[in-house]
């Protein structure tokens, strides 16, 4: 099939405030000034049915539709290991290189002959996948290791509690007084007033509704 164009360049960032423009000028670093096409996106590497432009890129590889493919991390890629080489070899199939800014050494790779360039890109790509696994697990042991649990409650690791903060106690006894007096739980959501930020509002009907139910839990739990 005729190719449409040479350089494909692919941007992902995982959350909204990291911005995929900050990538863009490095990975132009690697060629000169060729015609090219940018599919950006922000979706994790994970969600690989999510990622719109990454299956179109996908679709135009399958097409061979382009020569060269440029991220800027091979993370951006893929985190898992066996689909990033899958990845890989599926490009070396369709005739499509893959360049990344973070791993020039796969410069020299694109250069060698065959068949050792697939020999080394094979187990060279291996270790990066391995890599990425890794950092993906020690990220997710560092938010868990982060969390606590004492006395059904969740705490940081400093001992801060996480969640909503709980109201004050003049509040809450406030709330049970209206109560005790017959007011609906809408009726007290909308008399009891709470502060945050040195702003007013109103507590809201299900955190009366929660007071209320423990109020009514202690009682029980004494007769």
């Amino acid at each position: 099939m005729i190719r449409l164009i040479k350089n494909v360049v692919y941007l992902r960032t995982s959350t909204e405030e990291q911005n995929p423009e900050l990538q863009i000028q490095s990975i132009l670093s690697l060629f000169d000034g060729d015609e090219y096409i940018v599919y950006k996106e922000q979706q994790s590497a994970f969600k690989d049915k999510d990622r719109v432009e990454f299956e179109r890129i996908k679709k135009l590889i399958n097409k061979r539709a382009f020569t060269d493919l440029y991220v800027w991390d091979l993370d951006r890629l893929f985190r898992n290991r066996l689909n990033l080489v899958d990845f890989f070899k599926y490009c070396s199939m369709k005739g499509v290189k893959i360049h990344s800014y973070r791993q020039k050494w796969l410069e020299d790779l694109n250069k060698a002959p065959s068949p050792w360039n697939e020999i080394m890109s094979d187990l060279l790509v291996q270790i990066m996948g391995w890599m990425a696994e890794e950092e993906s697990t020690k990220k997710s042991a560092r938010v868990k290791n982060a969390i606590r649990h004492k006395d059904g409650k969740t705490i940081s690791y400093k001992g801060n509690k996480w969640g909503r903060k709980s109201l004050p106690k003049q509040t809450k006894d406030k709330i049970i007084e209206l109560h005790l007096q017959g007011e609906s739980t809408r009726s007290i959501s909308g008399k009891v007033l709470t502060w945050k930020n040195g702003n007013s509002k109103n507590v809201s009907k299900s955190a009366v509704h929660k007071i209320i139910k423990e109020f009514n839990a202690k009682k029980e739990s004494k007769l």
